[in-house]
C-alpha cells in the first residue's frame, strides 16, 4: 500500500508487502487525512510502488492504483512511470474514484476545527488510460462503494496466481486436565472393587 502527496516525502509506504489482513486492516485504519501535505502525486505513487515490486519473482506483478483527481504533485510524470512499471513486468489497474465536480472536502481550520469546503475535483481519465495502456492492464471508474469492491473482484479474476505460504501453529497440550481425572476414577474403581461394591459377574 502506498500513500502519494507533495512534502519531503512525496510518496510512502504505509504498509509494506504482506499476506498478514490482520496488520495490513490496522495500518490503513491508521491512515489520516493531514499526515502529510494535501497533493496527488500520482506517478511518485506509482514508482514508489515499482520500487517495492521491481525484485519479486512472482509471475503476476500488479499495482492498483486508486484515484480521486489529477496529478498535481510530485517530480515524475505519471506516464514516465507507467513505463517504467512496464520495464519492470508490472500492471497497472487504474481506477478513478468519485463523482467528480463540487465535492465536500476536509479541512483543519485553526479556529474552528475539522470543517468541510466545496472543492471542484477532477478526475484525469485520459492520463489513468493511458497508464493502463502502457503497462497491458485496464481503467476502471467507481462511482460508489458497490461499484469498486466488484472492481476489485474483477482485478482478481483478471490476476489469479498461486500463492505458496508457510504457517506456523503453537499447539498447547491439554489431555493431562483429563488424564488426571480419569486416574483418579479408576483409583477410586479399584478401591471400591474391594469392599462390599465389588462386583459379581
Amino acid at each position: 500500500m502506498t500513500a502519494s502527496a507533495s512534502w519531503f516525502l512525496p510518496a510512502f509506504t504505509q504498509c509494506p508487502l504482506t499476506l498478514d489482513y490482520n496488520v495490513l486492516s490496522r495500518l490503513i485504519s491508521d491512515v489520516q487525512i493531514g499526515m502529510i501535505a494535501d497533493g496527488t502525486a500520482i506517478g511518485m505513487g506509482i514508482a514508489t510502488a515499482v520500487n517495492r515490486l521491481r525484485d519479486s519473482t512472482a509471475k503476476s506483478k500488479v499495482i492498483i492504483l486508486i484515484t480521486d483527481g489529477e496529478n498535481n504533485a510530485g517530480n515524475i510524470d505519471p506516464v514516465t512511470a507507467a513505463e517504467l512499471a512496464k520495464t519492470f513486468g508490472i500492471k497497472v489497474y487504474t481506477i478513478g474514484v468519485g463523482r467528480g465536480g463540487l465535492v465536500p472536502f476536509p479541512v483543519n481550520d485553526p479556529l474552528f476545527g475539522k470543517r468541510y469546503v466545496q472543492a471542484n475535483v477532477e478526475i484525469d481519465e485520459t492520463t489513468l488510460k493511458r497508464i493502463a495502456d502502457i503497462t497491458k492492464a485496464l481503467f476502471f471508474r467507481a462511482r460508489d462503494p458497490q461499484s469498486l469492491a466488484g472492481i476489485y473482484e474483477r482485478i482478481n479474476q483478471l490476476e489469479t496466481t498461486e500463492i505458496k505460504i508457510k504457517e506456523y501453529r503453537s499447539y498447547q497440550e491439554l489431555f493431562h486436565y483429563f488424564l488426571i481425572p480419569a486416574l483418579a476414577l479408576l483409583f477410586i474403581e479399584v478401591l471400591l472393587g474391594q469392599t462390599v461394591f465389588l462386583k459379581v459377574p
